[in-house]
């Protein structure tokens, strides 16, 4: 059986798929299974042991320049690899108008099917023309997590059940290597109203120094750079590590003791890699995105901001537990 995933961004919401992508090559171990994302996550896409093959379409690139020649050469590049094989199943997990493009544009095995979600559900994002070029829509409840929504979605797709265990889809990259005592610290969100206050960061980073526990500051930005330097000069001890690449972040990870971070898509990986992990929440929207599944990672939600203590108790409780890969 060869199975079509088609979650195209952005980096939460592709972290939140892979548990889904596990549970298809638990129920069906001789199932292909492709994957249509963009260039910026194929690489953490690669590293999830479900996936056969990703398909790289870089949709916003080529909205640029719609008519240059860089674009076509692109576009009939993606269409053939795109067509190369025939599915027997593709499932739309994005449920937006260029995800249910691809869906269309995916060839079909004699009896395959597209599949994709009846409607949306709550704080998610859903356009109609998904449901136009599916043949079959999938009924979700309304308050429903993401990574639960992606995998019913798969197992009414193929017929299975949800397996009892859960598979976050990064874990086995954990498996290799004893953990060192760092914990990284992921300050950086794409959005300003989820970051944690920088003085909450310094207390938190001083109470890890003080259990012998090396604080490393992480950044995708400049801006998140100046912060991770301010708060390492501020630190004696504490670690920048240089920006890289999302593939070798992900490797670098893999030794770490925890992860503590905002709402970001950095944090859902560790969540992925089945890290020890405390998400911060200025939001209540922990039950949509956040860590649930797995009792050494929690989400910590409190207006305008958590506090240090609420955060550094639950620090407590997941640390204690140790790494589990």
């Amino acid at each position: 059986m060869r199975v079509l995933l088609i979650k195209l961004s952005s980096l939460g919401d592709v972290v939140h798929t892979l548990p889904a992508a596990m549970d298809i090559r638990h129920a069906h171990p001789q199932a292909q299974i492709d994957w249509v994302c963009e260039p910026a996550f194929a690489p953490l896409v690669r590293l999830c042991p479900a996936i056969d093959r990703v398909i790289e379409m870089d949709l916003r690139r080529w909205r640029q320049q719609p008519f240059s020649r860089t674009t076509r050469t692109a576009w009939l590049a993606f269409k053939r690899q795109l067509q190369e094989l025939a599915f027997d199943v593709v499932i739309d997990v994005q449920g937006l108008t260029k995800s249910a493009w691809v869906s269309r544009l995916a060839r079909l095995t004699p009896g395959g099917f597209r599949v994709a979600m009846a409607h949306r559900t709550d704080g998610s994002a859903y356009e109609a023309p998904t449901r136009w070029v599916a043949d079959r829509c999938i009924s979700l409840s309304p308050h429903i997590h993401a990574v639960d929504r992606a995998r019913q979605v798969c197992a009414q797709a193929l017929g299975h059940v949800v397996p009892a265990v859960f598979q976050p889809g990064l874990g086995e990259l954990c498996a290799a290597s004893g953990p060192k005592p760092w914990v990284i610290c992921v300050h950086g969100t794409s959005r300003d109203d989820k970051l944690w206050p920088e003085s909450h960061w310094h207390e938190l980073g001083q109470r890890l120094l003080q259990q012998q526990l090396t604080p490393v500051w992480v950044h995708g930005s400049d801006v998140e750079q100046s912060r991770s330097e301010r708060l390492a000069a501020q630190l004696p001890g504490s670690q920048v590590w240089p920006r890289m690449s999302l593939d070798r972040l992900t490797h670098q990870m893999a030794q770490v003791s925890g992860v503590i971070g905002v709402d970001s898509g950095l944090s859902h990986i560790a969540v992925a890699m089945g890290l020890p992990h405390v998400q911060i929440y200025n939001f209540d929207t922990a039950w949509r995105t956040g860590p649930q599944h797995l009792a050494h990672q929690v989400a910590v939600y409190q207006q305008p901001s958590p506090s240090v203590d609420q955060v550094w108790q639950a620090w407590s409780q997941v640390g204690a537990q140790g790494r589990v890969a």
